[in-house]
């Protein structure tokens, strides 16, 4: 609905504003990552820290990507993504930070190329980026956020909106039970398939992830839809 002002000027609406800034989020988005390169995803908790044993199988997890020639892309805060882009920094790999403006996190994390370090004020757009420019995913241990984008990515694999490609889920103690209610419940009940359950990994070997992202990239280098 648009209003005139006492000139008989229309002026845009809160929503309309909105569309625009939506749409300057994707630019800089799209025009920052376009040449980033093969690039693999990592998620995790913001709420650990160096002393979790988790904290370092991500900077591990992270430098055997980065060997492989593979950017890192974080959400760009603290914990798991602080050290999976330190990880990537540590073998000079790309290391890529999308952050998001949230009240519990002011600054992006101190392991980011600078020209990758990316900042945005919607969850919808991020993922996008996530999505689009990743070879692979990689979880470690988190929270709601990291179930969100785990789920999220084997929803658009299952719906066929995107190319299959690998999931990987780190710490497989944190993990289990959670594979083990999908198995009892939504599957006894027919709520998912068997090969949805397929299309999610566990493993603790960092050489593992890293070969396996490889071995299906060098064979589906194909552009995503997305």
């Amino acid at each position: 609905m648009d209003f005139n002002n006492d000139s008989g000027q229309k002026e845009f609406t809160t929503d309309s504003w909105r569309v625009l800034r939506i749409i300057s989020e994707f630019v800089d988005g799209f025009e920052t990552m376009t040449n980033i390169g093969p690039s693999v995803s990592i998620f995790g908790s913001s709420r650990l820290t160096p002393s979790s044993p988790y904290y370092q199988l991500a900077i591990d997890a992270a430098q055997h990507i980065s060997k492989k020639g593979f950017a890192i892309i974080t959400g760009g805060g603290p914990g798991i993504m602080e050290a999976s882009n330190k990880g990537a920094q540590s073998v000079s790999g790309a290391s890529c930070g999308l952050s998001i403006s949230l009240p519990t996190e002011d600054a992006s994390n101190g392991y980011i190329d600078s020209r990758y370090n990316l900042k945005f004020r919607y969850f919808f757009i991020r993922k996008v980026m996530f999505i689009r420019y990743a070879q692979g995913y990689v979880f470690l241990p988190g929270g709601v956020g990291t179930l969100d984008e785990l789920f999220e990515a084997i929803t658009l694999i299952q719906t066929k909106k995107i190319s299959y490609f690998p999931i990987y889920l780190m710490g497989k103690s944190y993990w289990e039970g959670l594979i083990d209610w999908l198995i009892k419940t939504p599957l006894a009940h027919g709520c998912i398939s068997e090969e949805d359950l397929k299309l999610v990994q566990l493993t603790d070997d960092p050489a593992e992830v890293a070969n396996g992202i490889e071995r299906h990239f060098q064979r589906n280098q194909v552009k995503k839809n997305f």
